[in-house]
């Protein structure tokens, strides 16, 4: 999967991108700002910088320039550019971190340190390594799915 910067203007698309298997840092979580911070933490993670700003994306070595400013329009645009945009086949970034995610074992799932927001009927959820927040492929993974093949489908008529 790609790794991704997202700039302050394009933290919407960290969820689908995560989502997706993509490693999306997003500048504020990272304290990367500033243009300058923000091309150094590219430039050592080998990061492509994903933004609306034109005078960032020229300094950039890799760049995808975004235009709109709601976020599926600008997933369109990032399938478009080639990014892959098919959610993974199990949940393997978290949506709050970017952390990587890892089957709950048994123990967890029959309620020991399995915090109250998950569903009874979640047997097998993941919990991200970093900040412990629980994920499950439920009504969210799919609504995103449907709009993924929607946004897909935009990106090959434009």
């Amino acid at each position: 999967m790609t790794r991704i910067l997202l700039d302050a203007m394009c933290g919407g698309l960290r969820g689908f991108l995560r989502m997706c298997g993509h490693d999306a840092a997003y500048a504020l979580d990272r304290d990367a700002e500033a243009d300058e911070a923000a091309l150094a933490l590219a430039d050592a993670e080998d990061r492509t910088v994903v933004t609306r700003d034109e005078r960032l994306a020229a300094r950039a070595d890799d760049a995808v320039l975004l235009t709109e400013h709601e976020p599926i329009d600008q997933l369109v645009e990032l399938a478009a550019a080639g990014i892959d945009l098919t959610l993974d086949a199990e949940p393997s970034r978290c949506g709050r971190c970017n952390g990587v995610l890892e089957r709950v074992g048994h123990s967890a799932s029959a309620g020991e340190n399995r915090p109250e927001y998950v569903p009874d009927d979640i047997d097998d959820p993941w919990r991200c390594r970093d900040c412990g927040q629980f994920f499950w492929k439920g009504s969210h993974w799919e609504r995103v799915e449907r709009t993924l093949v929607e946004v897909r489908a935009r990106a090959e008529n434009e």
